[in-house]
């Protein structure tokens, strides 16, 4: 089947901010709208906000006056379910609760035509168990809105365990012809992009807890360095730790308390204390009128060293070496060793983070990858109590020459960018070989979801098929909790890589 008939009314239940975002997207792609919530007098004051957003856009030239006069009169609110009765789909947006939503459905079912598609906008629940009160599930499929719906692109198409092929493929479609950029997923805990993004939050969070950097400094690194739209603090105090922590815990018990999805304690303490972010006005951050913004550590002006000493190319690192020569610093290259490492004129090393430990080593300063090393404004160096000074300042001052930013940051294996990167990555892999999604959904679906400067197999494969592994593989050596370890999907992948690269 194909795309609704634009003659075909679309329901939506539920008239709170995404309730009303998914019926303007219905509206603004031609079909009668009916809008129906179970708190009298809601639909109407439901229906009367959206005409307002829709005044806005003529006002704005986004939309003509025929068009927005046209879209006002297909929306129509519903005072009762069965006002319903011919549409041709049902999108649900009401509350996040399994009982409520099976109820619903269970009552449309004896209202709606048996060609009617149902849909359910849920984010945290299974989609197999809201189908499950059904008589016929296979109609139901979850359509997974971004908020806001009018603006963001993405829509995951979800299949339940017994949805039917024709009915997914008639939201796919549907979805498309709406403006929207749908993927499709298989359902799963997070579903796409609330299972793969559970990592930008839980390593951001994991730093701060080992005291390896403040909030400031960590959402600095991501966003200056990681090329991240916001670090991971301000973005869940803009979500709402509450919202935010919510999600967390509803993928870890649906994993079954898997590690890798552990929630923060930290995160649990803030909203204990109910400060859950923005709408609060203190999370990670204190936005009271008055308060002082956090500012990231950033190290004072140090001298750059007169020279480097290049061993091997830095690999995922390499444009490094151009920027150097460019800022003046000569590079002296070791063309006997193949290593991945600068030696710096005190006999320190400066090596990419790899998961290990800079105590591990005599006089070794890390510093975190970066999506583009030229475009960085910030870099991070990770260090120990017993790297010399003099290695700290050189290395300091080398990324000042090319003028960054640079954040010293505690000594933590795979320090805050590669380590967040390379378990985004493994939960990518790990989610294509469980039939989640495809490599083209997930990168599509991270990239416009949460904004992410790469998809992640874009970024394994930016990175090297093995990086990932290889770091995951040195982080669980000194975190032996089953966090870390690598997926057998990655580990596969990694090893199969190894193999025939050995063999040529």
């Amino acid at each position: 089947m194909t795309a609704l008939d634009l003659a075909g009314p679309v329901a939506v239940v539920g008239t709170g901010t995404m309730g009303q975002g998914i019926a303007q997207v219905a509206l603004r792609a031609g079909h009668l709208v009916r809008l129906y919530d179970t708190a009298p007098g809601r639909a109407r004051e439901a229906a009367d906000a959206i005409g307002a957003r829709i005044d806005r856009l003529v006002e704005k030239n986004r939309l003509t006056s025929a068009d927005g006069d046209a879209a006002r009169a297909r929306l129509l609110p519903a005072d009762d379910l069965t006002d319903l009765a011919d549409c041709a789909l049902v999108v649900e947006a009401v509350l996040e609760e399994l009982g409520a939503k099976q109820e619903l459905f269970r009552a449309l079912e004896d209202i709606v035509g048996e060609d009617c598609l149902l849909a359910t906008n849920t984010s945290s629940l299974s989609v197999t168990a809201v189908g499950g009160a059904l008589r016929n599930p296979g109609r139901l499929v979850g359509l997974h809105f971004f908020n806001p719906a009018p603006l963001l692109p993405l829509v995951e198409v979800v299949s339940g365990y017994a949805t039917d092929v024709s009915s997914a493929t008639r939201a796919y479609e549907t979805a498309r012809a709406w403006g929207k950029t749908p993927v499709a997923c298989a359902d799963t805990p997070g579903f796409i992009v609330n299972r793969i993004a559970r990592p930008f939050y839980a390593e951001a969070f994991a730093v701060y807890e080992a005291q390896g950097a403040d909030p400031a400094t960590i959402d600095a690194v991501l966003r200056e360095c990681g090329g991240f739209r916001m670090g991971a603090f301000e973005l869940t105090d803009l979500i709402g730790q509450d919202v935010n922590e919510s999600v967390t815990h509803s993928v870890w018990r649906s994993f079954f308390h898997d590690v890798r999805f552990t929630p923060s304690l930290a995160q649990r303490r803030l909203v204990e204390s109910g400060r859950l972010g923005r709408k609060s006005g203190q999370g990670w951050y204190d936005y009271r009128e008055g308060a002082e913004p956090a500012e990231p550590h950033t190290a004072e002006p140090r001298q750059a060293p007169a020279y480097v000493v290049a061993e091997g190319d830095l690999g995922p690192a390499s444009e490094l070496l151009a920027l150097i020569r460019e800022a003046g610093v000569q590079v002296r290259e070791d063309e006997e060793d193949h290593g991945t490492r600068l030696v710096l004129p005190g006999g320190g090393q400066l090596t990419l983070a790899d998961g290990q430990t800079s105590v591990e080593f005599r006089d070794v300063v890390y510093f975190d990858l970066a999506f583009d090393y030229r475009k960085a404004t910030r870099i991070a160096l990770s260090a120990s109590q017993d790297t010399s000074a003099q290695t700290l300042s050189e290395a300091i001052g080398l990324f000042q020459a090319l003028g960054k930013d640079v954040s010293v940051i505690g000594d933590v294996p795979g320090m805050i960018v590669a380590r967040t990167v390379a378990r985004i990555v493994d939960l990518a892999h790990d989610a294509v070989a469980k039939g989640v999604a495809t490599e083209e959904d997930i990168d599509t679906a991270m990239r416009l979801g949460v904004n992410y400067p790469l998809g992640p197999f874009e970024w394994s494969r930016r990175l090297g098929r093995t990086w990932a592994c290889s770091l995951l593989d040195d982080l669980h050596e000194r975190d032996p909790s089953g966090r870390y370890a690598p997926s057998l999907a990655l580990y596969r992948h990694s090893y199969a890589t190894e193999k025939r690269e050995g063999a040529s």
